[in-house]
């Protein structure tokens, strides 16, 4: 019976890797959002402003959060398509303890308006349209989970 200890192995490491999984959608807190518009220079000619938003995420679950990730898509706010998406590595292997905060993350999005106007102009065209930032994460293999939903305030951002 020489399949006993490999089968005894096998379940010895499956359970080991089976950690209860942790509900990012009650263990994540956003925390210190501000979202907003930043110079993103100029293209082709013309001023250029990119939705931003930064954050930092506070685990509040009983568990480390390991390879802790953030997707944040942008869109506008009358439409649902997403329109630029940047992703954050926000902890490695070490993870996130319980109880602690990241650091600041800060996302741009790629994507943005051109302009020939002075920026805070550009923020003021009846053509300007608004938009939101949602934000997701996940760790480990889980699945992205949507955390939270900001606006993007029509303000200027400094660089």
């Amino acid at each position: 019976m020489r399949l006993w200890p490999a089968l005894a192995v096998a379940v010895v490491l499956v359970t080991a890797s089976c950690a209860p999984t942790v509900d990012l959608s009650k263990a994540i807190e956003v925390v210190d959002v501000a979202t907003g518009w930043r110079d993103a220079g100029i293209v082709d000619g013309k001023n250029k402003l990119v939705p931003s938003v930064t954050f930092r995420f506070k685990n509040t679950s009983d568990q480390n959060l390991g390879a802790l990730q953030a997707n944040v898509v942008f869109r506008h706010v009358s439409d649902d398509k997403e329109w630029s998406s940047f992703f954050v590595k926000v902890s490695g292997s070490d993870g996130l303890a319980p109880g602690a905060t990241s650091d600041s993350q800060r996302v741009n999005a790629p994507l943005g308006y051109t302009g020939t106007e002075a920026r805070l102009e550009m923020l003021q065209n009846s053509h300007f349209e608004d938009a939101k930032a949602q934000v997701f994460a996940k760790y480990g293999s889980t699945q992205w989970t949507r955390v939270g939903e900001y606006p993007v305030d029509r303000q200027l951002l400094e660089k």
